[in-house]
């Protein structure tokens, strides 16, 4: 499996906490914390992905 990772343009310098890295492999969309590629990802379809951004930019699910 190869992946093309790109890091999210909202993502800051080193000194940043919340860097995040998109890829697309297959239909799905792969989603990994940049500092610390190893501890795995998730997975989403372009649905849940869609789901995930509207509710983050919300603030959050509200349960």
């Amino acid at each position: 499996m190869s992946i093309q990772w790109r890091k999210s343009t909202h993502s800051g310098g080193a000194n940043d906490q919340h860097c995040v890295e998109l890829g697309r492999f297959t239909s799905k969309i792969w989603v990994r914390d940049s500092k610390a590629p190893e501890a795995g990802h998730l997975a989403l379809t372009a649905t849940q992905f869609a789901v995930l951004l509207a509710e983050l930019k919300q603030g959050g699910p509200a349960h």
